[in-house]
């Protein structure tokens, strides 16, 4: 189906505006987005587009609304709102354009990984082969075991190619790496490379910030059903990621005036106002920039500081995602009822 590369760049000019220019419409766009189950609400007012050959991620934590949003996009799922998926309402366009990997996906279990694929591929008019499917996922050496006898992360392999042996213009992932191992997580990182480099839409969902930070030209983070921020990943580290930081191992925990010590020691050293903090390993001394580590271990030394080890640490998009979300965030609904619990049952 997709003919013609489509060049993404790593940067939208734009919340909303395609990596190749504002002009091209989106392939998914959503607007003022809602969706409850009950008491529980799913999506509120969820506000997005996705423009052709982009990668687009979405994160959130467990109960955030992700799932649901996935499922109204690919019209498995009633939503409020204006969702359109090339310019239609998802329930309208060619089931042909489309591949999708649930979060939860349980094929025969009798039948092998090749004949999985082979069955998925006969749905279509127009198939891709069956064994280049297999080697893009790493599958090929394992294809005639039953899918009931693969390890997790094989399964999950299998699963995936089952989502893109149609060679969809328009591809749900949802976790799609979850349990496997790293060469089987990079076998699949290279493969949606080269999907979204022949020009298909990739729309990911994933737990694996570092993954997405790898793959992602833009990224919405979702919590409590709206989206609190996008952009592309290097933007939002540099608007929410914090500072980078000099964390150092102590056996024994630092007073006060340790603290004040080691942060006049960095304040006359770099000529800067530092933050240093007490953790449960030790202290961290925030805004340490890689040439300053000298001068930092000097401030620690001066202090009278006595470390077993030193880390210094970028901020990354994970440190967005704790910032944003909370790293304690708890999952919405009744007695810790998750949205995505509440969508399996309201379609039921």
């Amino acid at each position: 189906m997709n003919e013609t590369a489509i060049d993404a760049a790593g940067d939208a000019p734009a919340d909303g505006a395609s990596p190749g220019g504002p002009a091209a419409d989106p392939v998914v766009s959503g607007e003022g987005v809602r969706k409850s189950y009950g008491d529980v609400v799913a999506l509120d007012g969820v506000s997005l587009d996705v423009a052709a050959g982009e990668v687009f991620g979405l994160i959130g934590p467990n109960g955030a609304g992700k799932t649901t949003l996935v499922r109204a996009l690919t019209g498995t799922t009633e939503a409020d709102g204006d969702l359109r998926v090339f310019g239609e309402p998802p329930r309208d366009v060619d089931p042909a354009r489309i591949g999708l990997l649930p979060q939860s996906f349980d094929p025969p279990a009798r039948l092998t990984a090749r004949e999985l694929v082979d069955y998925y591929g006969g749905l279509y008019d127009a198939a891709r082969d069956t064994e280049a499917v297999l080697e893009d996922v790493g599958m090929a050496d394992d294809a005639d075991a039953w899918y009931e006898t693969l390890s997790g992360g094989q399964k999950r392999r299998t699963c995936v190619a089952t989502a893109v042996v149609n060679d969809p213009d328009l591809l749900f992932l949802d976790e799609p790496t979850t349990g496997i191992d790293p060469a089987g997580r990079r076998a699949i990182h290279r493969l949606i490379e080269r999907l979204a480099a022949g020009g298909t839409t990739v729309f990911l969902t994933s737990h694996a910030m570092d993954e997405v930070e790898r793959l992602t030209d833009r990224v919405a983070l979702l919590r409590d059903g709206r989206v609190v921020a996008s952009g592309a990943p290097d933007r939002l580290v540099a608007e929410h990621g914090g500072a980078p930081r000099l964390d150092a191992a102590t056996a024994e925990s630092a007073t006060e005036e340790v603290v004040e010590s080691v942060a006049s020691g960095v304040r006359e050293r770099l000529g800067t106002e530092p933050t240093v903090e007490r953790t449960e390993a030790g202290l961290r001394v925030r805004g340490v920039r890689p040439e300053a580590i000298g001068d930092a271990v000097d401030a620690l030394d001066g202090a009278g500081v006595a470390f077993d080890s030193l880390s210094w640490t970028e901020p990354s998009l994970e440190d967005v995602y704790l910032r944003l979300t909370g790293e304690e965030y708890a999952r919405r609904g009744d007695a810790g009822e998750s949205v995505e619990r509440a969508d399996e049952e309201g379609d039921r």
